[in-house]
């Protein structure tokens, strides 16, 4: 489990762990190992959660970057395992596990040679991470495990999620490029188990439009801004979170840094990302600030283009 997360204007938060600790499975080579591979970031740490690290033979080299895994550290102590066909054939897995939309050829080579492979679909709830535990566990040999760690994780939910309600706070989740995230995805489940509104619902922002200009956000702002942080490092479409007047318009506590990697897949460790929210929440509802403003404002339409200059007919003398 990572350890607690804090953003500006948030006092720290301490989790309780819900991780489950493998066994050292057997000492080498021995004829009981099922050679489990891992292609896909999400299933890379469940992997690390749920396997004997003596039945790993590799892990994709995102599971490595601390930046996107919250089992970086664990994984560095894991082989990497390129993603291509030749590199899983060559190591011989028994068991694969990748994501539904990659590394489609090297899954495909290992159906091909026997391995058995279980492939996880994207994650649209925090309800899918108890399922998506069960299947890995089984996958690698382990269901009392993957029992185990689907129990803690369904005890904290529950002590942490709240009841939805039409005066909850309004929050916008705004990443680099000014994306915004829209219903039916895994971190607005997270916003709305945390108390909070999604400005993009709030607002009936059609799905297919993902970026807010940073205008729009500020003539209709609201009352939590959850910024998700990629790390480290600088970018143009990273610096849109650092815009001076973003952050002068959600001084704290209407502002709140939630790590990208602590819910890029729906893992235990997404309840990390619920704890922050529901403290920020509380922070706010507590503050004697009034909310920046209220959403009144009408659904925000396409850009509408520029007039054009009429045209005008010069005839010679």
């Amino acid at each position: 489990m990572v350890g607690a997360v804090s953003g500006p204007g948030v006092a720290p938060v301490q989790p309780p762990s819900v991780q489950v600790v493998p066994g050292s499975g057997g000492a080498g080579q021995g004829a009981g190992r099922r050679r489990v591979a891992s292609l896909n970031l999400c299933t890379d740490q469940l992997v690390l959660m749920l396997a004997d690290r003596a039945d790993i033979v590799g892990l994709s080299a995102l599971a490595r970057d601390c930046t996107l895994s919250v089992l970086c550290e664990r994984a560095r102590a894991v082989p990497v395992l390129p993603t291509t066909a030749e590199s899983v054939l060559a190591a011989r897995p028994g068991v694969v596990l990748a994501g539904d939309f990659t590394a489609r050829l090297a899954v495909s080579a290992a159906r091909q040679v026997g391995a058995n492979v279980t492939t996880l679909p994207p994650a649209s709830s925090l309800a899918d991470v108890g399922r998506q535990i069960m299947l890995v566990a089984r996958a690698v040999g382990h269901p009392e495990r993957g029992q185990a760690l689907a129990a803690a994780f369904a005890a904290r939910l529950a002590e942490l999620a709240r009841a939805p309600t039409p005066s909850d706070p309004v929050a916008v989740i705004y990443e680099a490029n000014g994306l915004v995230v829209h219903r039916g995805s895994l971190l607005d489940d997270v916003l709305m188990r945390a108390g909070l509104r999604n400005f993009a619902t709030v607002m009936a922002l059609p799905s297919a439009s993902g970026r807010v200009p940073l205008e729009v956000l500020l003539n209709h702002r609201p009352e939590l801004l959850v910024r998700n942080p990629s790390g480290p490092g600088y970018s143009l479409a990273q610096g849109m979170l650092e815009n001076p007047v973003l952050l002068a318009a959600f001084p704290p506590p209407h502002v709140v840094d939630v790590p990208q990697k602590l819910w890029l897949c729906a893992l235990p460790q997404t309840l990390d990302a619920l704890a922050i929210l529901r403290h920020a929440r509380d922070a706010l509802t507590a503050s004697a600030q009034p909310p920046i403003a209220s959403l009144t404002a009408p659904p925000i339409a396409p850009p509408i283009a520029p007039p054009t200059a009429p045209t005008r007919e010069i005839t010679a003398p």
